[in-house]
Protein backbone atom coordinates (compact mmCIF):
# COMPACT_ATOMS: atom_id res chain seq x y z
CA UNK A 1 0.00 0.00 0.00
CA UNK A 2 1.18 3.59 -1.19
CA UNK A 3 1.52 6.26 1.54
CA UNK A 4 -1.63 7.98 -0.46
CA UNK A 5 -3.61 4.78 -0.98
CA UNK A 6 -5.91 6.10 2.06
CA UNK A 7 -7.25 8.91 -0.14
CA UNK A 8 -8.51 6.90 -2.54
CA UNK A 9 -12.29 7.02 -1.84
CA UNK A 10 -12.50 10.75 -1.25
CA UNK A 11 -10.21 10.98 -4.61
CA UNK A 12 -12.74 9.72 -7.05
CA UNK A 13 -15.42 11.58 -4.86
CA UNK A 14 -13.38 14.67 -5.52
CA UNK A 15 -12.91 14.07 -9.11
CA UNK A 16 -16.70 13.79 -9.58
CA UNK A 17 -17.01 17.13 -7.86
CA UNK A 18 -13.93 18.92 -9.99
CA UNK A 19 -15.50 17.63 -13.06
CA UNK A 20 -18.58 19.64 -12.68
CA UNK A 21 -17.11 22.97 -11.81
CA UNK A 22 -16.43 25.42 -14.36
CA UNK A 23 -13.28 26.23 -15.82
CA UNK A 24 -13.43 29.58 -14.74
CA UNK A 25 -14.34 28.79 -11.20
CA UNK A 26 -11.55 26.24 -10.63
CA UNK A 27 -9.01 28.85 -12.29
CA UNK A 28 -9.80 31.32 -9.26
CA UNK A 29 -10.62 28.68 -6.83
CA UNK A 30 -6.80 27.39 -7.22
CA UNK A 31 -5.13 30.73 -7.38
CA UNK A 32 -7.27 31.43 -3.84
CA UNK A 33 -6.11 28.12 -2.47
CA UNK A 34 -1.82 28.51 -3.88
CA UNK A 35 -2.06 32.39 -1.90
CA UNK A 36 -3.69 30.77 1.48
CA UNK A 37 -1.34 28.92 3.52
CA UNK A 38 -1.56 26.00 5.41
CA UNK A 39 -0.95 25.90 8.49
CA UNK A 40 -0.30 23.33 11.38
CA UNK A 41 0.80 23.26 15.08
CA UNK A 42 3.81 21.54 16.31
CA UNK A 43 4.93 20.85 19.96
CA UNK A 44 7.55 18.25 20.87
CA UNK A 45 7.47 15.43 23.60
CA UNK A 46 9.93 14.70 25.32
CA UNK A 47 11.63 12.12 27.36
CA UNK A 48 12.39 12.52 31.48
CA UNK A 49 16.41 13.23 30.12
CA UNK A 50 14.56 15.85 28.23
CA UNK A 51 15.31 14.31 24.84
CA UNK A 52 13.05 14.56 21.66
CA UNK A 53 10.76 11.97 21.49
CA UNK A 54 7.84 12.57 19.39
CA UNK A 55 5.67 15.28 17.87
CA UNK A 56 2.10 16.30 19.05
CA UNK A 57 0.44 18.20 15.87
CA UNK A 58 -2.91 20.29 15.92
CA UNK A 59 -4.61 22.08 13.88
CA UNK A 60 -4.28 26.19 12.94
CA UNK A 61 -6.61 28.44 10.91
CA UNK A 62 -5.05 30.10 7.95
CA UNK A 63 -5.33 33.17 9.47
CA UNK A 64 -4.38 31.97 13.17
CA UNK A 65 -7.47 32.95 14.58
CA UNK A 66 -7.59 31.97 18.08
CA UNK A 67 -9.48 28.53 18.58
CA UNK A 68 -12.23 27.59 21.08
CA UNK A 69 -12.16 23.97 19.71
CA UNK A 70 -14.66 23.08 23.34
CA UNK A 71 -17.30 24.73 21.44
CA UNK A 72 -16.64 22.68 18.21
CA UNK A 73 -19.23 20.97 16.10
CA UNK A 74 -18.76 17.10 16.22
CA UNK A 75 -17.79 18.13 12.00
CA UNK A 76 -15.42 20.36 12.97
CA UNK A 77 -13.28 18.29 14.78
CA UNK A 78 -13.32 15.78 11.59
CA UNK A 79 -12.48 18.33 9.31
CA UNK A 80 -9.42 19.81 11.56
CA UNK A 81 -7.86 16.45 11.70
CA UNK A 82 -8.23 15.92 8.31
CA UNK A 83 -6.50 19.33 7.71
CA UNK A 84 -3.84 17.90 9.73
CA UNK A 85 -3.47 14.92 7.95
CA UNK A 86 -3.54 16.12 4.34
CA UNK A 87 -1.02 18.81 5.33
CA UNK A 88 1.40 16.03 7.13
CA UNK A 89 1.40 12.83 5.27
CA UNK A 90 -0.69 14.20 2.05
CA UNK A 91 2.36 16.42 0.79
CA UNK A 92 5.79 16.35 0.05
CA UNK A 93 8.39 16.85 2.81
CA UNK A 94 7.33 14.49 5.20
CA UNK A 95 10.19 14.65 7.38
CA UNK A 96 10.59 18.36 7.40
CA UNK A 97 7.28 18.27 9.95
CA UNK A 98 8.23 14.63 11.69
CA UNK A 99 11.93 15.14 11.62
CA UNK A 100 11.77 11.34 12.40
CA UNK A 101 9.56 11.37 15.55
CA UNK A 102 6.29 10.05 16.29
CA UNK A 103 3.72 12.29 15.29
CA UNK A 104 0.47 12.67 17.86
CA UNK A 105 -2.71 13.15 16.00
CA UNK A 106 -5.91 13.79 18.21
CA UNK A 107 -9.00 11.36 16.00
CA UNK A 108 -12.51 12.42 17.11
CA UNK A 109 -14.57 9.10 16.69
CA UNK A 110 -15.92 9.06 12.94
CA UNK A 111 -12.02 7.84 12.09
CA UNK A 112 -11.46 5.49 15.00
CA UNK A 113 -14.60 3.63 13.81
CA UNK A 114 -13.33 3.15 10.14
CA UNK A 115 -15.76 5.91 8.84
CA UNK A 116 -13.00 8.27 8.06
CA UNK A 117 -9.89 6.97 6.33
CA UNK A 118 -6.91 7.04 8.60
CA UNK A 119 -3.26 6.94 7.20
CA UNK A 120 -1.55 3.55 6.91
CA UNK A 121 1.80 5.03 9.00
CA UNK A 122 1.62 3.45 12.11
CA UNK A 123 5.57 3.50 12.14
CA UNK A 124 5.27 7.12 12.91
CA UNK A 125 1.47 7.76 13.96
CA UNK A 126 0.27 7.82 17.11
CA UNK A 127 -3.59 7.85 17.12
CA UNK A 128 -4.76 10.07 20.06
CA UNK A 129 -8.70 9.35 21.31
CA UNK A 130 -10.03 12.77 21.08
CA UNK A 131 -11.30 13.70 24.84
CA UNK A 132 -14.73 14.49 24.06
CA UNK A 133 -15.21 10.57 22.41
CA UNK A 134 -17.57 8.58 24.05
CA UNK A 135 -16.06 5.17 24.81
CA UNK A 136 -18.53 1.88 24.10
CA UNK A 137 -17.74 -1.64 23.50
CA UNK A 138 -17.98 -0.60 19.64
CA UNK A 139 -14.75 1.89 20.20
CA UNK A 140 -13.30 -0.51 22.03
CA UNK A 141 -13.33 -3.40 19.12
CA UNK A 142 -12.13 -0.83 16.62
CA UNK A 143 -9.10 0.34 18.85
CA UNK A 144 -8.29 -3.33 18.95
CA UNK A 145 -8.57 -3.94 15.05
CA UNK A 146 -6.16 -0.07 15.18
CA UNK A 147 -3.56 -1.84 17.55
CA UNK A 148 -3.26 -5.03 15.68
CA UNK A 149 -2.96 -2.68 12.24
CA UNK A 150 0.36 -1.71 14.49
CA UNK A 151 -0.77 1.55 15.54
CA UNK A 152 -0.52 2.95 18.88
CA UNK A 153 -3.14 4.71 20.94
CA UNK A 154 -2.95 7.13 23.31
CA UNK A 155 -4.93 8.56 25.96
CA UNK A 156 -5.32 12.35 27.17
CA UNK A 157 -6.32 14.39 29.51
CA UNK A 158 -6.53 11.02 31.71
CA UNK A 159 -8.61 11.97 35.05
CA UNK A 160 -9.36 8.15 36.36
CA UNK A 161 -13.03 8.47 34.86
CA UNK A 162 -14.69 4.98 34.47
CA UNK A 163 -14.80 5.54 30.63
CA UNK A 164 -11.01 6.30 30.73
CA UNK A 165 -10.39 3.17 32.62
CA UNK A 166 -11.72 1.29 30.03
CA UNK A 167 -9.29 2.28 27.87
CA UNK A 168 -5.98 1.41 29.75
CA UNK A 169 -6.12 -1.97 28.46
CA UNK A 170 -5.88 -0.94 25.06
CA UNK A 171 -3.06 2.11 25.45
CA UNK A 172 0.06 2.70 24.64
CA UNK A 173 0.57 6.00 25.82
CA UNK A 174 -1.37 7.80 29.22
CA UNK A 175 -1.27 11.67 28.94
CA UNK A 176 -2.24 13.71 32.67
CA UNK A 177 -2.41 17.09 33.23
CA UNK A 178 0.86 17.20 36.02
CA UNK A 179 -0.93 21.21 37.17
CA UNK A 180 -3.73 18.31 38.60
CA UNK A 181 -1.51 16.36 40.56
CA UNK A 182 -0.66 18.51 43.46
CA UNK A 183 -2.59 16.98 45.54
CA UNK A 184 -2.68 12.92 45.32
CA UNK A 185 -1.48 12.44 42.48
CA UNK A 186 0.30 9.25 43.01
CA UNK A 187 -2.86 6.70 42.66
CA UNK A 188 -3.77 8.37 39.60
CA UNK A 189 -0.42 8.14 38.21
CA UNK A 190 -0.46 4.22 39.23
CA UNK A 191 -3.31 3.51 37.77
CA UNK A 192 -2.60 4.88 34.63
CA UNK A 193 0.26 3.00 34.13
CA UNK A 194 -0.78 -0.38 35.40
CA UNK A 195 -1.38 -1.83 31.94
CA UNK A 196 2.00 -1.22 31.15
CA UNK A 197 1.71 2.26 28.43
CA UNK A 198 3.75 5.06 28.96
CA UNK A 199 2.95 7.98 31.07
CA UNK A 200 3.06 11.21 29.10
CA UNK A 201 2.97 14.57 31.65
CA UNK A 202 1.23 17.23 29.75
CA UNK A 203 1.33 21.08 30.56
CA UNK A 204 4.95 21.33 32.00
CA UNK A 205 4.75 25.07 32.45
CA UNK A 206 6.91 25.87 35.24
CA UNK A 207 10.51 24.36 36.48
CA UNK A 208 8.70 22.63 39.70
CA UNK A 209 5.90 21.39 37.35
CA UNK A 210 9.28 19.69 35.91
CA UNK A 211 10.42 18.25 38.78
CA UNK A 212 7.46 17.41 40.26
CA UNK A 213 7.05 14.99 36.89
CA UNK A 214 9.85 13.22 37.31
CA UNK A 215 9.30 12.71 40.82
CA UNK A 216 6.12 10.99 39.98
CA UNK A 217 7.77 9.00 37.29
CA UNK A 218 6.43 10.11 33.99
CA UNK A 219 8.08 8.69 31.14
CA UNK A 220 7.47 11.57 28.82
CA UNK A 221 6.72 15.15 29.28
CA UNK A 222 5.01 17.72 27.10
CA UNK A 223 4.54 21.70 27.70
CA UNK A 224 5.91 25.56 27.34
CA UNK A 225 8.69 25.38 29.96
CA UNK A 226 10.26 22.32 26.98
CA UNK A 227 8.94 23.79 23.89
CA UNK A 228 5.99 26.27 23.41
CA UNK A 229 3.83 25.08 20.41
CA UNK A 230 4.99 26.69 16.82
CA UNK A 231 3.37 26.78 13.39
CA UNK A 232 4.46 25.18 10.37
CA UNK A 233 3.53 26.18 7.14
CA UNK A 234 3.26 23.31 4.31
CA UNK A 235 2.26 25.99 1.55
CA UNK A 236 5.15 25.22 0.09
CA UNK A 237 5.40 21.08 0.47
CA UNK A 238 3.42 19.89 -2.90
CA UNK A 239 0.51 18.25 -2.52
CA UNK A 240 1.58 14.20 -2.80
CA UNK A 241 0.48 12.28 -5.92
CA UNK A 242 -3.08 10.73 -5.36
CA UNK A 243 -4.43 7.15 -6.29
CA UNK A 244 -6.60 7.79 -8.91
Amino acid sequence: MTDESWWEPETQLAAAVDAAIPDCAQREWDQHVAHEPVLIGRQGIFTNRLRPFAYQLSYRSPTLEPLVSGSWSEFQHERATAHVLRSTFGRTNFEDVSQGRWLFVRFPRAYLMGELPIPERPDRLVIEVAEHVEIDHQLIGSLRNLRDRGFRIAVPGFVSRPSQRLLLPHADFVKIDVRDLDVEGRPVVELARSYGALLIAEFVEHSWLLEHSCDLGFDLLQGNLLEPPTVLDRSAARIARRVA
